[in-house]
C-alpha cells in the first residue's frame, strides 16, 4: 500500500483547484483500491482521503463525481467501513439532501450507499435516525412510489433500503401506522415488472414487517388486503376446480393461461416466508385456510424446482393442512421451547440444509448429464458441425 508521503501526496491531488485530469486519474487510482478488500481495509486508515473524495461529489466533472460515488459504493460495501463514513465523514445529510432533489444526476448511487449502509443494524439506527431528521420515512416512500420522481435515476434501490430500515421496530411501527395508509401504497410493487430489485426490496419489506404479529388481522383485513399481493406471484396458470376458484380472494379466481410465476426464486422464497410469518397467529392461520391458500400453495410444490423453495413451501403446507397448537399455544411466535429441544431442531435444521444441498448437486449433476447426452444426440445428427 502507499506510504504516508505517498497518501499526503495523494490527497493533494484530491482538491478543488487541482486539474481535471489529474484529479481524475487520483481518483480512477483510488476506484481501483476500493475494489478489494486490502484497498478498502488501507482506506479505511485514512479518513481524510475519504473527506476529499466526498468533497468531490460536488466537482464540475461528470467523470470524477461518478468515480467518487462508485468509490464510496465500494467502501459502503464493506461493514468496517460504516463508522467512517457515518460518524467521520459524516455522509448522510449531504446523500439524503441531494436523494430528495429530483434533478439529481447521481441519486441510483446514493440509493446503494444508504442500501450498503442499512444492512447491518448499528448502522441502520443511525441511518434511520438522520432520515427522520433531513427528511422522514414518509418522503422516502413518497419518491419511491412516485413514477417518474427523478427523471435521471430508476431509484429502484429504495426498495432494499426500505427492507433494511424496516428491521427497526420504530420504522416498521411507521409502515403500519393504521392512520398514514404507508404499507398499503407499497402493495402493488410485488408485481413489479420492470426490476427485480425494487420487486425483491417491497417484498423484504412486507416480510420485515409481518415479524410484528400484533398487526397481522389487520394486514390480512380489508383495510390492507394483503393476501392476494402476496400469493398472486406464486400463482401459475393451472386449472382449479370451481370450489376450489370460490374459494379464493377475488384477484387469484380463475387465472389466465398464460398467467406467470415470479421468476425470481430469492423472491419466491420470501414471499413463501412471509406467508409462513402470517400463520403465527390462530387467526392467521384461519384466514389462510378461509381464503383457500392451500391449492395455490399444492400446484406451486407441483411446479417449484429449487430445493430451497420447495422446502419453505413445504413448511407453510405442513402449517395449512395440520391440526391447530394446544390452548395456551396458539401465537407460534409466543411459545417457549426448551433449551434440550431448541438444541435438538437446530440440528435438524442444519440436517435438513445438508440434505437440500445434496439435493441441488444431484439436480445439478443430472441437468449436465442432460445437457451433454442432448449435445451428444446434435452432433450424431449433423447439426453441430
Amino acid at each position: 500500500m502507499l506510504s504516508d508521503s505517498e497518501t499526503a501526496e495523494l490527497l493533494s491531488f484530491l482538491t478543488p483547484g487541482t486539474r481535471p485530469d489529474v484529479k481524475g486519474q487520483a481518483t480512477e487510482y483510488i476506484l481501483g483500491l476500493s475494489g478489494h478488500r486490502d484497498g478498502c481495509r488501507f482506506l479505511r486508515t485514512k479518513p481524510d482521503l475519504i473527506v476529499a473524495l466526498f468533497a468531490l461529489t460536488s466537482d464540475p466533472s461528470v467523470a470524477i463525481v461518478k468515480n467518487c460515488y462508485h468509490i464510496l459504493i465500494n467502501l459502503s460495501a464493506d461493514e468496517t467501513l460504516h463508522q467512517v463514513l457515518v460518524a467521520d465523514v459524516k455522509v448522510l445529510p449531504v446523500l439524503l439532501k441531494n436523494l430528495l432533489d429530483p434533478e439529481y444526476l447521481f441519486s441510483d448511487q446514493i440509493c446503494t450507499i444508504l442500501s450498503n449502509l442499512t444492512r447491518h443494524e448499528k448502522t441502520c439506527k443511525t441511518v434511520f435516525k438522520v432520515l427522520q431528521e433531513e427528511a422522514g420515512l414518509a418522503q422516502l416512500v413518497e419518491i419511491f412510489c412516485t413514477e417518474g420522481y427523478n427523471k435521471n435515476a430508476k431509484l429502484h434501490y429504495l426498495g432494499p433500503l426500505l427492507s433494511n430500515l424496516t428491521q427497526l421496530p420504530e420504522a416498521r411501527n411507521y409502515m403500519m401506522d393504521k392512520d398514514r395508509c404507508v404499507i398499503q401504497r407499497l402493495l402493488p410493487f410485488t408485481q413489479f415488472q420492470a426490476s427485480t430489485v425494487r420487486r425483491g426490496g417491497v417484498i423484504g419489506t412486507l416480510r420485515n414487517c409481518c415479524f410484528d404479529c400484533a398487526h397481522h388481522e389487520w394486514l390480512l383485513s380489508e383495510a390492507v388486503d394483503i393476501l392476494p399481493f402476496l400469493l398472486l406471484p406464486l400463482a401459475g396458470p393451472e386449472e382449479l376446480s370451481d370450489e376450489e376458484n370460490e374459494g379464493l380472494p377475488v384477484d387469484l379466481q380463475y387465472l389466465p393461461e398464460d398467467k406467470k410465476r415470479e421468476d425470481d426464486p430469492d423472491i419466491r422464497k420470501m414471499l413463501l416466508e412471509t406467508l409462513l410469518l402470517l400463520t403465527a397467529t390462530k387467526a392467521g392461520r384461519q384466514t389462510l385456510k378461509d381464503k383457500n391458500v392451500y391449492p395455490i400453495m399444492r400446484e406451486f410444490h407441483r411446479w417449484e424446482k429449487d430445493v430451497h423453495v420447495t422446502a419453505a413451501c413445504e413448511k407453510l403446507v405442513q402449517v395449512l393442512i395440520g391440526d391447530e397448537p394446544e390452548q395456551g399455544m396458539e401465537n407460534l411466535m409466543e411459545v417457549e421451547i426448551p433449551e434440550d429441544v431448541e438444541e435438538k431442531l437446530k440440528e435438524a435444521d442444519a440436517k435438513e440444509q445438508k440434505e437440500l444441498e445434496k439435493e441441488l448437486e444431484k439436480r445439478q449433476e443430472e441437468e449436465k448429464e442432460e445437457e451433454k447426452r442432448r449435445t451428444d444426440r446434435e452432433q450424431e445428427s449433423g447439426l453441430i458441425k
